[in-house]
């Protein structure tokens, strides 16, 4: 008979605490809804709401207001995203379709290419100079999107909105795959990343990128989501010689893209590849400093922040910073990683995600991202403090998963505060010459593969931290 009223409890606490938890998501939707219902957007009220994640359903319209891309003033919005829209039709045909012609053309009439141009001109302002250059920055793209994300499926499917305009077979244009499966650097092949030209190999044969059958061929009029995040980094690149495009970018378009592209709402899919072009670009007008060598060492500049995290680590835990400190453990042998890409490698792609509508919901998104990367090693101080230098080095680089027993996860959610600032860190195997490298390992290569739970539990320290001020 006890055993009976026993199991009946325990089913009623499950019952109501499942019940209390639908009430609270079918809340806090019905808030976002009320937020956004707002004609003209309340900007504070949104990032408090979002700060808390949890915004699943409304995401890719909070995102867009976020990171500026859309006005706060709702009567706006059909004309302004049709506008944009239609600028970036006008990039593919400017940069992708109009060149495409071009080259397919060049070489038809004899007399423009021994009087005009040719492949050996070597006046800069030449077609083909300029073909060649854009060539170099696009084998680096296509290597690096192609391998976005291995360890799921979505960026080598098919999408359901394949570009009309690239696929249109009125426009017999040389399109970027046929670029790539036709390019061959007759004299050395390079990859670019922050220091500038790096990884230069030996002259060769035709250039063979991807062994046979590694990626599936999709048949014509189709194209995987890899290829539209191809364009978009290509299009950036363009319009954004000064910093082109640097290994590292496609961590970050990625999960923007992903968000859109995957959203329940048919508008937002079928425009995602716009829609993502012009949020990853409001986005690296604030990133950006970080991928430019020249400003490390600026107060702007990647090296400031990785310090920062230093900084704040030995104000939060003195013990632990003294700890890496007479092991000579610097900021820049894991965190800059961190810092460049937005955490977007410690986590799995859902899990960044969340971590993003809290970082993109701060006035100071980057400053919030110190204090965050000072939890995140706090939350495996034990393991630090008892390590030696090597074991501490392949703890905080090598693969690994965290398996704090931090799991104040439902009661504890940050507050949206503004003074939570210095926030920025993240993990890269950075050498002591300071040729940072991205290459995506993507095996979550910090001994912090963080799971959504222990987010939340750097949560939950945050706001310690802060209610102790």
């Amino acid at each position: 008979m006890c055993v009976c009223v026993c199991v009946c409890v325990c089913v009623c606490v499950c019952v109501c605490e499942i019940n209390d938890h639908g009430s609270l998501v079918f809340f806090r939707i019905q808030e976002f809804k009320v937020a956004l219902s707002e004609q003209e957007i309340d900007l504070k009220a949104l990032r408090e709401l979002c700060f808390s994640g949890r915004l699943s359903v409304s995401r890719v319209t909070c995102v867009c207001i976020l990171l500026n891309y859309l006005p706060l003033d709702q009567a706006l919005w059909e004309t302004f995203l049709t506008k944009q829209r239609d600028l970036y039709a006008q990039f593919l045909r400017e940069m992708i379709i109009q060149p495409g012609i071009a080259k397919a053309n060049l070489g038809v009439s004899r007399e423009d290419v021994t009087l005009e141009d040719h492949p050996l001109n070597p006046n800069p302002d030449s077609r083909w100079n300029t073909y060649f250059k854009d060539n170099e920055v696009l084998l680096q793209i296509d290597k690096d999107v192609r391998r976005l994300y291995p360890d799921m499926a979505f960026f080598q499917r098919p999408t359901d909105f394949p570009s009309q305009l690239i696929l249109d077979p009125q426009n017999e244009y040389e399109t970027l795959r046929r670029r790539v499966e036709q390019t061959t650097l007759k004299a050395q092949t390079v990859n670019r990343n922050r220091s500038g030209v790096t990884n230069v190999s030996s002259p060769g044969k035709a250039l063979n990128l991807y062994p046979s059958n590694e990626y599936e061929v999709l048949p014509n009029g189709c194209e995987a989501h890899w290829e539209v995040v191809e364009r978009i980094l290509f299009i950036y690149a363009k319009l954004n010689p000064g910093i082109a495009y640097v290994q590292g970018m496609n961590e970050i378009v990625g999960p923007i893209y992903y968000t859109f592209a995957t959203d329940p709402n048919n508008q937002w899919k079928e425009h995602a590849e716009a829609d993502t072009f012009f949020c990853f670009t409001n986005l690296m007008s604030e990133n950006r400093d970080n991928f430019i060598k020249s400003l490390d060492d600026s107060q702007c500049g990647i090296t400031f922040k990785m310090e920062s995290v230093f900084s704040k680590l030995k104000e939060k835990d003195t013990e632990l910073y003294m700890k890496l400190q007479e092991q000579n453990i610097k900021p820049q042998y894991f965190t800059f990683r961190w810092l460049t890409l937005l955490l977007s490698q410690e986590f799995l792609l859902p899990d960044v995600i969340r971590i993003w509508d809290s970082l993109f919901s701060d006035q100071e998104r980057f400053e919030f991202l110190i204090p965050v990367c000072c939890a995140m090693l706090t939350l495996i101080r034990d393991q630090l403090l008892a390590g030696d230098f090597t074991t501490n080095m392949r703890l905080l680089q090598v693969t690994h998963t965290l398996t704090h027993s931090h799991t104040h996860t439902h009661t504890h959610t940050l507050t949206h505060t503004h003074s939570l600032t210095h926030t920025h860190s993240l993990s890269h195997t950075h050498t002591h010459t300071h040729t940072h490298s991205l290459t995506h390992t993507h095996t979550h290569s910090l001994s912090l593969s963080l799971s959504l739970s222990q987010f939340n539990s750097i949560q939950f320290k945050l706001l310690y931290w802060h209610e102790c001020k």
